[in-house]
């Protein structure tokens, strides 16, 4: 049985914080109270595709009403790689609310939420090396990042801890990559562990600024904007 967190780690009028993933083309939204991060945490995913643009606020009013909006007081999104429109609707409402509410946004790569579950496709002895997460694109070549998760440290709601060694990027086909595995989407089960991050980064009360959260697309026609 897990431990409930010390009351000196949560600040005491915290409340709700909201993660968003829409690096695919599954809408993933959590959210959690901070006073009570065990037993509020609630996750919903939607598979609405090319409708994100159209159903993006509704989803989100679906687990977090719009009149409880005010009371976020951290907030974290998926920032790609991942669909180029998608992804971006969810860092420019992410980056809105926390300006608006002045409050922290964290950034989290979508391969690195993945890194704690794919851990378990090595073998026993090679899960505590680096490793890359990696995702063909047709005629581009391969967007890949390197991860390292410290399988002996957790977050404060039971998480495996991770580095992000070197983040996604473009590179050749060819490329000769040590420990290579495949990205794979599993929506519900990231946007969970990345709010589980948010909520640790919170209790610890580690400062994030929305002007630092920008999307990963390597292959952008108009570039990192």
């Amino acid at each position: 049985m897990k431990s409930k967190p010390t009351e000196d780690l949560v600040c005491e009028n915290s409340s709700f914080i909201l993660a968003l993933h829409s690096s695919s083309e599954d809408f993933g939204v959590a959210i959690l109270d901070s006073r009570e991060p065990f037993s509020s945490l609630k996750t919903a995913v939607f598979p609405i595709g090319r409708q994100l643009s159209n159903s993006i606020l509704s989803c989100v009013n679906t687990l977090l009403p719009f009149h409880d909006w005010p009371k976020l007081v951290r907030i974290s999104v998926a920032t790609g790689p991942g669909g180029f429109t998608g992804t971006r609707l969810s860092i420019v409402m992410a980056r809105t609310l926390a300006q608006q509410l002045s409050c922290p946004l964290d950034g989290f790569s979508s391969f690195s939420l993945m890194a704690p579950r794919l851990l378990n496709e090595f073998a026993k002895e090679d899960r505590e090396k680096p490793f890359w997460i990696c995702k063909s694109l047709e005629r581009r070549g391969l967007v890949a990042g390197c991860y390292q998760v410290l399988s002996n440290s957790q977050t404060i709601l039971g998480t495996k801890k991770f580095l992000e060694l070197e983040t996604p990027k473009l590179i050749p086909f060819n490329s000769q990559l040590n420990s290579l595995v495949e990205a794979k989407e599993n929506v519900d089960a990231d946007v969970r562990i990345l709010l589980e991050r948010s909520y640790e980064f919170h209790a610890g009360q580690q400062p994030a600024q929305w002007t630092e959260v920008l999307p990963i697309y390597p292959t952008s026609p108009v570039g990192r904007v």
